[in-house]
């Protein structure tokens, strides 16, 4: 199996060795080398990742790269075996070639374990931590263009868990197929909404709502998937973000 999984990364870090992880810097355009091959060479939307975020690397995997199974992690999370505490046991967790051929051969798709917000529903969570008009203009342009995918939104957005951080592997095909809805609905998305009022976290807008139209095109296309455990390769203060999420829901 020809696997490339990319490592979307914007600053020196320890990356695995495995032959199937590929060291991505998105954003490069304008910006410093790091050693890295960059977002910024061929068909590319490197210049749009402070709103695109790890989706300009996925663009450019799209685009520009050649394998049969294609798969996005971040620098500091990474698909692993099961959860440690230790964050140098957590690395030797990361799944590896052999791993991945295994799994890839059962399920097309492989995905984030479910993320559970129990208290709030996918819509909900979403108009709590960011511009509600993001998620709503997302919503009419499904209407509009794609009716098809109306009624996997609405069940998706009611729901309380989602499998986040645009992160997955998948097979060519299927690959390629949605990243040709995604991006088309990103870019009509990107056209509709002026963010130059949005402070710099929630211009990232086109990367938060591609979040949760993951779940919608699975959803929708009835695609078989695995989830897979992802571990944070450094300490979280959960008292910290756990707070964090209560005030965004109480408190606005």
């Amino acid at each position: 199996m020809n696997i490339k999984i990319l490592i979307a990364i914007h600053k020196p870090y320890w990356i695995p060795e495995d032959p199937v992880y590929l060291p991505l810097h998105v954003g490069r355009e304008g910006k410093p080398d790091i050693g890295f091959l960059g977002d910024n060479s061929g068909d590319n939307i490197s210049g749009k990742n402070a709103s695109f975020c790890e989706l300009t690397g996925l663009y450019w995997a799209w685009k520009n790269l050649e394998s049969d199974y294609v798969g996005l992690v971040h620098y500091r999370r990474y698909f692993t075996r099961k959860e440690v505490r230790n964050n140098d046991k957590k690395k030797a967790q990361i799944l590896g070639k052999d791993e991945w051929e295994e799994l890839l051969s059962a399920f097309p798709v492989v995905v984030a374990d479910k993320r559970n917000y129990y208290i709030e529903t996918n819509r909900s969570h979403y108009n709590h931590a960011h511009p509600a008009i993001g998620l709503d203009e997302t919503e009419r342009i499904i209407q509009e263009r794609y009716p098809e995918y109306s009624a996997a939104f609405t069940k998706v957005m009611n729901r309380t868990w989602a499998h986040m951080f645009n992160m997955f592997v998948m097979r060519r095909d299927l690959f390629d197929a949605y990243c040709q809805w995604l991006f088309s609905v990103l870019f009509e998305l990107e056209k509709r909404l002026d963010v130059s009022s949005f402070d710099p976290y929630n211009q990232r807008v086109f990367g938060f709502v591609g979040e949760r139209l993951l779940d919608v095109w699975l959803e929708k296309n009835r695609i078989l998937y695995k989830e897979q455990n992802v571990s944070f390769m450094e300490k979280q203060n959960w008292l910290k973000k756990g707070g964090l999420f209560l005030k965004r829901k109480f408190f606005g």
